[in-house]
């Protein structure tokens, strides 16, 4: 077995070439090939080389401030970006809506299965993962802007399989892969035992080494050959073309923190009774949302409202009737938040990214727990684009389209809210500004009506109500204690919402500043 060259972070950004399809690693602020980004934007800046590279990633990668895929959010260096997520990487998204570049969306979880069909030489990704959402071709085809709908090429297509009714992610081959690993021996076998997880490096590798491209890996440090333990090699060294020994900055596990093993799984630590939160609109929702927890639960949460949920759930000593996954690969655990989100401490278990999403699409989930933001009457749901702010869906389409039953969770208004709950009822002090619930959402990212068709139950639970998905629509079947039906939920709607016959008044337990005997329930 050869030995690997071991380069510079500027020797590794000549590799790349103008038109050069570039995969980079990372999720969110974790596992970022930081060393080798930033030198590609300074031979750009430099020289204006390489430019019109088409950039592809799943998770989205930066923390909105320059790093990350901020690196490649110059006019001329991108031509293309086909990504999971794009809000942690604003100058991309700015490109995007400033209609300089070709933009494609695709869900995070296909996007990490692409890596494994591409590597495979298959024809694409085949999965139902985005049907009837804004990536289906029939809608929008995952084209985020004017520019990509006259100038792309259709990257999904409807396809139809034993009369069933699919969508085909078409595979393309990678240039150059900029990944990162922990150590690296002289053979170039890698390890990513100090990362929060293996993510797709496997995947990622295993593609461009196939399409007959550069596999270009940052590491730690460099030890002697076959010193590693093999069980922890999650790349091999006959993938690898180049290593390069980054700094201690450019290594960090997650950008700006310090390392923290909990996260990687080296140790696990204490976890001391998680403080109980205030009494707020975002604890009624979750209160209420924790009371769809069936018994050992398999469970995804989602940022905002649905995070507190594992507060209120320790708080009323439930804690053991879900396990929480996080799509980045853990199991179990602690899920961080912040620059650390993706990660999780005193895990059970850390698989590959595309392998929690290989469960996550087969319907492994109990409940899924995700964000409330604009909902149309058909049950329509949009989290990834509002006007001038590009967010990307994430992993949100392959895990709400296929969890056993999705449970959205905010509050009923946005933009300065204001609520207290006095003697078991809801008070609303201050109505928010802009309503949630629409007429049309700006983007499918769920679809109502795929889920009609697939019988998945869905609710919408708010601080004040609580709406079901049924075949006619999204039906209001509680209220709060306290709430006006006319003034204070159906005139804060640009919709009429059907109205359950049982229309029922939300757990009065929810709204008083006590322990709710969720435990005994």
């Amino acid at each position: 077995m050869k030995r690997v060259k071991v380069i510079t972070a500027e020797q590794a950004a000549e590799l790349v070439k103008d038109g050069d399809t570039i995969a980079t690693g990372g999720f969110v602020s974790c596992a970022c090939p930081e060393g080798l980004s930033k030198a590609l934007e300074k031979r750009f800046l430099e020289t204006g080389h390489p430019r019109d590279l088409t950039l592809f990633f799943a998770a989205g990668q930066g923390h909105r401030d320059g790093t990350g895929g901020d690196h490649y959010g110059h006019e001329g260096m991108v031509k293309r970006v086909v990504g999971g997520h794009w809000d942690r990487a604003k100058t991309l998204g700015d490109l995007a809506l400033a209609n300089k570049i070709e933009a494609y969306n695709l869900p995070q979880g296909v996007i990490s299965h692409m890596y494994r069909d591409i590597a495979a030489h298959n024809i694409g990704t085949i999965t139902t993962v985005g049907l009837n959402t804004f990536v289906d071709p029939r809608n929008e085809g995952g084209k985020l802007n004017e520019y990509t709908k006259e100038h792309g090429e259709d990257l999904v297509k409807v396809i139809n399989i034993e009369g069933k009714e699919l969508l085909l992610y078409k595979a393309f081959p990678i240039d150059v892969v900029f990944v990162r690993a922990s150590y690296a021996d002289e053979f170039g076998n890698c390890t990513v035992h100090r990362e929060i997880g293996p993510i797709d490096v496997t995947a990622m590798a295993q593609a461009c080494k196939n399409s007959g491209g550069k596999v270009i890996v940052q590491v730690e440090k460099i030890v002697q050959g076959g010193s590693l333990d093999p069980k922890l090699v999650a790349i091999p060294g006959i993938y690898v073309d180049s290593i390069v020994v980054g700094s201690i900055e450019d290594n960090m596990q997650c950008l700006g923190m310090p390392y923290d093993g909990a996260l990687a799984g080296e140790y696990r630590i204490p976890v001391d009774e998680i403080p109980a939160i205030p009494l707020d609109a975002k604890k009624v929702i979750a209160r209420r949302a924790a009371m769809e927890l069936p018994n050992d639960a398999i469970v995804n949460l989602g940022t905002g409202a649905p995070e507190k949920i594992a507060n209120v759930a320790a708080e009323e000593g439930i804690s053991d009737k879900m396990t929480l996954t996080v799509e980045a690969g853990s199991i179990a655990g602690v899920p961080y938040g912040g620059t650390q989100f993706g990660a999780a401490a005193n895990s059970m278990a850390i698989i590959p990214h595309n392998v929690q999403f290989d469960f996550y699409q087969g319907g492994g989930l109990d409940v899924a727990f995700l964000g409330l933001a604009e909902t149309a009457p058909n049950g329509d749901l949009n989290v990834s684009k509002f006007g001038t702010r590009l967010a990307g869906a994430g992993g949100f389409i392959d895990i709400t389209q296929n969890a056993k039953k999705v449970v959205y969770c905010g509050t009923f208004t946005a933009k300065g809210l204001k609520t207290e709950c006095r003697d078991g009822k809801l008070v609303i002090t201050q109505e928010g500004a802009k309503k949630k619930f629409v007429k049309k959402v700006e983007q499918i990212t769920f679809s109502g009506d795929y889920a009609v068709k697939v019988k998945q139950p869905v609710l919408y639970i708010t601080e004040r109500a609580v709406f079901e998905l049924r075949p006619e629509g999204v039906t209001l079947i509680e209220i709060a204690p306290g709430i006006d039906l006319q003034t204070q939920v159906l005139d804060q709607m640009e919709f009429m919402p059907k109205i359950a016959d049982d229309l029922k008044l939300m757990d009065e337990r929810i709204f008083r500043d006590e322990l709710m005997g969720l435990k005994n329930d």
